[in-house]
This record gives structure tokens, sequence and C-alpha cells, in this order.
């Protein structure tokens, strides 16, 4: 089999295995609708994308095989809606959203006069010639130009998410961010290799061109089965935060400008702590900032702020020491021994296995296991 034959077949089967998916993903049941079928989007224009390797084979039309180049510029919109999706509990699709669809319109539109509306040899010369043409050199400024805004976009609401989530919950799903940050790299380091064959299209080196594409297509399968394993092995993944949080930062300064003394701030600082282990609220596994502020009868801003500027610790920490703590006393109690690590961790709020050996190696620079056996 020969290099282009192969890269035939890796592009089939990553449009079949990304159709298959995205077929699951609209048809399956759940609440999560609308980040499913955005990404199932995603995967439809993807593959859309990837035909184009094999598309020859089938389909004559010029127009459709133009019409399926542009497809390109549809891929980021429903990513980078879908992480919104994802990670904001009130996220829904408006109006304003359709603005997404302007460089696949542009892009169309430049190729109208040479393209679309030429005919019989003209039409031929300029497919058969169109990357070496001004539309095309436009075409793909614009089609770098939106990938990386989309991107940049991307992680700025990863950061955005993050930074929230570990300011307002316990036992976040750090799990989200982790993986949406990994599979934004991914996708990075496909475009990566799209444009480093967009430059060697321009040369003599048509091994390396191909290679290239086997590559950016291998890389796009890999991650579509590493989405799928994903899914089966994480299915409560998600736990997304409202839009309408903010930062402490955003707050901490007009907070600090009202009229609380530093005696008020340390007063209400033992307040929480002598709360926090009388009380122990950090045993429910879903604690939020805004229940423990209920609780403690500290307003949820005032609260925000004493936590991670005063004591200096996000919520997620500052519970979680908690969790530790009493999860060290129990480990060094002689008569509870027959008690496994598993049911510790849940007894004393975590609900991740792999969340309690992270913060517990954190505190104590060892495993619950070698810190019970010391």
């Amino acid at each position: 089999m020969d290099k282009l034959s192969f890269l035939e077949v890796i592009a089939a089967i990553a449009v079949f295995i990304s159709l298959l998916l995205a077929v699951f993903l609209v048809t399956v049941k759940t609440e999560r609708k609308l980040e499913n079928r955005l990404f199932a989007a995603f995967l439809i224009i993807n593959a859309i994308d990837i035909s184009g390797l094999f598309m020859h084979l089938f389909i004559d039309s010029y127009n459709l095989k133009t019409f399926k180049i542009s497809a390109y510029l549809l891929v980021m919109p429903p990513f980078y809606l879908y992480v919104n999706s994802v990670c904001y509990s009130d996220f829904t699709l408006k109006k304003k959203h359709l603005l997404h669809l302007i460089p696949f319109i542009v892009g169309n539109l430049i190729l109208v006069p040479r393209l679309y509306l030429a005919e019989g040899p003209a039409k031929e010369y300029f497919f058969n010639h169109m990357w070496h043409s001004p539309e095309m050199f436009f075409y793909q400024l614009i089609g770098e130009l939106q990938f990386f805004f989309y991107i940049i976009g991307v992680f700025m609401i990863l950061k955005k998410y993050k930074k929230i989530y570990l300011e307002n919950y316990t036992n976040p799903n750090t799990l989200l961010y982790k993986w949406l940050f990994q599979l934004t790299i991914i996708f990075l380091f496909i475009h990566v290799c799209i444009i480093f064959k967009n430059i060697i299209r321009y040369t003599a080196y048509n091994d390396l061109f191909i290679w290239l594409h086997i590559l950016a297509g291998t890389s796009f399968l890999l991650a579509a089965c590493w989405f799928i394993l994903k899914a089966l092995n994480y299915p409560e993944l998600f736990r997304r935060i409202d839009s309408t949080l903010q930062p402490t930062k955003d707050f901490a300064e007009t907070l600090e400008t009202e009229n609380k003394t530093d005696e008020t701030k340390k007063n209400q600082i033992e307040q929480l702590r002598n709360f926090m282990v009388e009380k122990e609220p950090f045993l429910n596994p879903s604690l939020t900032i805004q229940e423990l502020a209920h609780q403690v009868g500290i307003p949820v801003r005032e609260l925000s702020v004493l936590i991670n500027h005063h004591i200096n610790q996000h919520f997620f920490d500052f519970v979680n020491e908690y969790r530790i703590k009493k999860a060290m006393m129990i480990l060094k109690d002689s008569t509870k021994k027959d008690i496994t690590v598993l049911e510790i961790l849940y007894e004393v709020g975590f609900n991740s296995k792999s969340s309690f050996h992270t913060s517990f190696k954190k505190y104590t620079n060892q495993t619950p296991t070698v810190f019970r056996n010391s």
C-alpha cells in the first residue's frame, strides 16, 4: 500500500468514527443535549473536512469540492461554543452566535467570481491552480486568524472556569479543566501539522506533504477514540458553573473599602475556623461556598474574600485541608485499621480517589497508605 492509499484509509476510518460518535451524541438520552449536539456538529464538520482526502474518488463537482474545503472555516466555532456549554450551566445558543458564520461566508464569497460562477475550462483551470491564487491566499489568512482567535478564546474560558471553580466549589471536576485543556492542545497540535503541511504544499517536498497529512489525520482519529474512552470511563466528568459568578479579585477591592476593620476580619476568620471544626460542613462532598456562607452566617462575597485573600487559599484547598486532617486522624486511629482508604476518602467528604490522593500528598508529601504505616 502506497502513502496516498494509506492516507485515504486513515481518512476514511477517521470519518467513520467521527460520524458514528456524532450519531451517538445526538441520539443518546441525556440532560446535556446542547453540548452533545455542538460536539456532534464539530465532529461532522471535521468529517466533511477530512473526507476531502478521498472525496475525489466519488465526486467530480468542482463546486462541491471547493465548498468542502471551505467547511474548514466552520470547524472552530462549534468547538468554542461546545467549551462554553460544557463550562457554563446557563449557556444557550442565541441569534448573535450566527456571527460565527461570517468567516465561512466571506471565504466562499471570494471564490464566487472565478470558481462558483465560472464554467468549463476556466473553472477547471482555477480549481487545479487555486492554491496559488490570491483568493486562496486570502482564504488561508482568514482561516489562520480565525483558528487562533478561537484557540485563545477557549484558553481564556478555561482559565476563568478553573479560577471560579476553585473559589466556589469543593471536589471540583478539575478533570473537566484538564480534559478540555488536553483536547484543545491536541487540536492545536493537529493544526500546527496543517500549517506545516500548507507551507510544504508550495515546495517540492511532496513526500513530507503527504506524511504531514497522515500525521494530522491519524492524530484526529486518535483524538476521537480518546474522547470515546473518556466518555465511557468518566460519565460524571462534567460539572458546570454559573457564568454570572465572578473571580474574587473582581469584587475584593470594593469589599475592602467598606467598613470592615482588621479586628472584624480576624473575628470572622476565627468564627469560620471554629465552625469548620465543630460542625464539619466539609463532610458534604458537594459543598459550595454559597452553602457554607449560609451555614456560617457570613455574606458569600465576604466569605470568598476572607478565604481567598486573607486566609490566602482557594475555597477548594481550604475545605480539603479539613478533609485531609480528618482523614489523617482516622488513618492514625488504631481502632479503625480495618477501614480501607477508599472508605475513608468517602467518609471525609471526597468523592474521587484521584482527588483525595492528590490533595493528601499535597498536604502531607505522602500517600495515605504510607502515612498510615509510618
